[in-house]
């Protein structure tokens, strides 16, 4: 049941994102015909600044769904309405939190925008705000869906909003140019969207409108404080790590600097969107798994997970690094790029980061938050050390050092150590031998692909498609070769082959339904 439900759920999330990945690209393109690169680096800036009042959050979410877990998986409802009514209500205070705390935000706001001639910053920086806001309204609904793991029905309804929302603003861009316009929209999208999945939730779970009057355990209360001091220490950590970027480049280099790394960024963000429609869904399958199984079984769900999670995001940093320079020269001309010592590290980052996804899905649905608390905070201070030094001297590039050195120094050695001690009580050398050997596979891989594809030109569309082909290719002919005797390789395969049947199977059924009409 759990890996039906996590295909399910991946299919219809790999679905929802190839429509919103062609959608973005055109609105992207329209917002810059429109509006010009100094609206895109406001809009990257801004999204920025209240990623980091939405760290009055941090914690709360990812504590409260851990221990939905176990409930959930005993169809306890009195213990899930108890722990939902804290969820709703905490969440109702944090709105509050994040509204007051943007408007404290407002008079300072000139202090983070360099060189910008944008107008009515104060008006669009309002809208950003309530748009951050209200979905806190009903973010707990969604996240008890994706705890049962019927997170396609999440992804379903905001495909369908993504999709009204974008065409409607790639309409209102191309026709009025108006920015104003264009948020107003997606605040009205917005809230109609939350307020359907709110409906939806309340009549699939019929007991979750019902009438709670016990108070939730101490023990359980507890351990949540205590999850959340431990998580907010965390996400604090990852907001300075991550979202500070866009931040110091506006400061220190300048708004439009902003808009050239976001084109970048937003082709990377794809990839990982795309990556995490898989990950997502069998996060909460292992949630599932960690609850109810023997640390075996759960270490040889992981092993499979640590080798997917290297086939995909090496497949995409390999075709990501050969693509990218020619896709925005194509998509927007060349005076869009930034140097290839810059893309270099952004893959490295991605990569990096990426490859952590399979480790602290493990940690997380193990509830060990605590041990690690401190860790992103050490882990920021490098960054941001490191990245306000470097930017004086190398640029933009020094951000992203930054941000790559910090990751090395603290969470990639101490996030296995962890798991591998506290979970799976093995000594960490396992991780890192295996970490070693992936990485070292990924890069001769991607050293051959390179050496490949040098011989096709940047130039025209043709030679970005055959670029596409080998990349899509020969980093896949190359990992069956090397991986198809292992049992993580059988695993998946076999995964590959029940879909691949009963895919086959419905066809053959449809066909015959339509050949006996």
């Amino acid at each position: 049941m759990r890996v039906k439900n996590s295909i399910i759920n991946i299919s219809a999330g790999l679905a929802n994102q190839l429509i919103i990945t062609l959608l973005s690209f055109i609105s992207r393109t329209v917002f810059i015909s429109s509006l010009g690169i100094e609206y895109l680096g406001i809009n990257g800036l801004l999204s920025n600044i209240l990623a980091m009042l939405t760290l009055a959050e941090a914690g709360i979410g990812a504590s409260i769904m851990y221990s939905l877990y176990k409930p959930v998986a005993e169809n306890d409802q009195v213990k899930i309405n108890v722990l939902m009514k804290f969820y709703r209500n905490v969440y109702m205070v944090i709105a509050l939190v994040v509204l007051l705390l943007g408007l404290s935000i407002m008079p300072f706001l000139e202090y983070f925008i360099k060189d910008s001639n944008v107008e009515n910053i104060y008006l669009i920086y309002s809208i950003f705000l309530l748009n951050t806001v209200l979905p806190y309204l009903y973010v707990h609904k969604n996240s008890f869906l994706n705890v049962c793991q019927k997170g396609y029905i999440v992804t379903g309804i905001y495909s369908v909003s993504s999709i009204v929302s974008a065409c409607l603003k790639i309409g209102i861009l191309y026709f009025t140019k108006n920015y104003i316009l264009y948020l107003v929209i997606d605040s009205i999208i917005t809230i109609i969207t939350s307020i359907f999945l709110s409906i939806t939730v309340n009549k699939m779970y019929p007991f979750l409108k019902n009438k709670v009057s016990s108070k939730l355990d101490g023990e359980t209360k507890g351990n949540i404080i205590k999850n959340v001091k431990a998580i907010v220490l965390q996400n604090i950590g990852n907001y300075l790590v991550f979202g500070t970027d866009n931040i110091i480049i506006s400061s220190f280099v300048s708004v439009a600097a902003v808009g050239l790394y976001s084109n970048y960024n937003m082709l990377i963000d794809i990839c990982r969107t795309f990556i995490n429609q898989v990950f997502n869904n069998i996060y909460h399958s292992v949630g599932n798994l960690v609850a109810n199984e023997s640390t075996d079984k759960v270490y040889s769900v992981y092993k499979v997970y640590m080798l997917l999670n290297f086939w995909l995001y090496s497949f995409f940093t390999i075709g990501l690094y050969i693509m990218v320079e020619s896709f925005i020269t194509l998509w927007l001309g060349r005076k869009f790029l930034m140097s290839e010592g810059v893309l270099i590290i952004l893959m490295i980052i991605f990569y990096e980061r990426g490859m952590r996804n399979s480790i602290t899905t493990v940690k997380t649905t193990s509830g060990i938050f605590h041990e690690d608390r401190y860790a992103p905070l050490y882990q920021a201070a490098v960054n941001l050390v490191v990245s306000i030094v470097l930017v004086r001297y190398i640029g933009i590039a020094g951000v992203f050092i930054g941000t790559l050195i910090s990751a090395l120094v603290v969470p990639f050695w101490t996030t296995p150590y962890l798991v591998y001690k506290k979970v799976f009580h093995m000594p960490v050398s396992h991780y890192f031998r295996k970490y070693t050997y992936y990485a070292a596979v990924g890069m001769g891989t991607c050293l051959i692909t390179s050496f490949i594809c040098s011989f096709i030109s940047y130039n025209g569309i043709l030679n970005l498609i055959l670029r596409g082909m080998f990349s899509l290719v020969i980093p896949n002919l190359i990992y069956i070769s090397i991986f198809y005797k292992t049992d993580e390789f059988k695993y998946l395969f076999g995964i590959v082959k029940n879909i691949m049947g009963t895919l086959l199977g419905r066809f053959k059924v449809n066909k015959k339904i339509r050949n006996a009409g």
